[in-house]
C-alpha cells in the first residue's frame, strides 16, 4: 500500500481528531509569521498581481488550516496598505492528501469568511477557497499559477518514508 493512502489526519471533531489535538502546530504558525511577512513584504517590492494565489501543502483538517491561510491574507492586506493598494482577490488552494476531511475544511468556512471580513474588510466574494486533494509528489498545479506557497508540519515527508511491517 503506497505510503499517501496510509497518512492521514484523524478526521471530524471528535476528543482525538486533529483538530481538538492541533495546539502545538498553531503555535508554530505564530512562530513563523514574521518569516511569511518578509516573504510577503518581497513578493510585492516588484509585482502587484490583480489577484493572489495562495496554497496551503499539508492544510490538514482542524481550525489551523484556516488559521494560517487568515495570517497570510492578514499579512498581505497590511503589506498593501502601507503602500496604498487595496487587497486583491484572493485563491486559496487547500491541498492533503485524499484521505484527508476535506469536508469538516468546508463546514468551517462560514467562520473564516466572518474572520476574514473582520480582519481586513474583505467579503467572502474576494476570497475563493478550492479543496485539492492529492500528494505534492507529483503536480499539482500549473505552471507559474501560484504567488505564495505555505507549508508547515508536511515537509518531512519530502524524503521517502519506510513503513515496517
Amino acid at each position: 500500500m503506497e505510503v499517501a493512502q496510509v497518512l492521514c489526519m484523524k478526521g471530524g471533531n471528535g476528543d482525538t481528531s486533529y483538530t481538538q489535538n492541533s495546539l502545538l502546530q498553531k503555535k508554530v504558525i505564530s512562530l513563523t509569521k514574521p518569516i511569511t511577512q518578509e516573504a510577503i513584504s518581497n513578493l510585492y517590492c516588484n509585482n502587484f498581481p490583480a489577484s493572489l494565489c495562495i496554497a496551503d501543502l499539508g492544510c490538514s483538517s482542524g481550525p489551523n488550516t484556516f488559521f494560517a491561510v487568515l495570517e497570510i491574507v492578514a499579512t498581505v492586506d497590511k503589506v498593501l496598505k502601507k503602500m496604498g493598494h487595496q487587497l486583491p482577490e484572493i485563491q486559496v488552494f487547500l491541498n492533503d492528501l485524499l484521505g484527508n476531511d476535506f469536508n469538516t475544511i468546508f463546514k468551517s468556512l462560514p467562520k473564516f469568511q466572518k474572520d476574514l471580513e473582520k480582519t481586513t474588510g474583505a467579503g467572502a466574494e474576494s476570497c475563493f477557497v478550492t479543496g485539492v486533494p492529492g500528494s505534492f509528489y507529483g503536480r499539482l498545479f500549473p505552471s507559474e499559477s501560484l504567488h505564495f506557497i505555505h507549508s508547515s508540519y508536511s515537509l518531512h515527508w519530502l524524503s521517502h518514508v519506510n513503513l515496517c511491517s
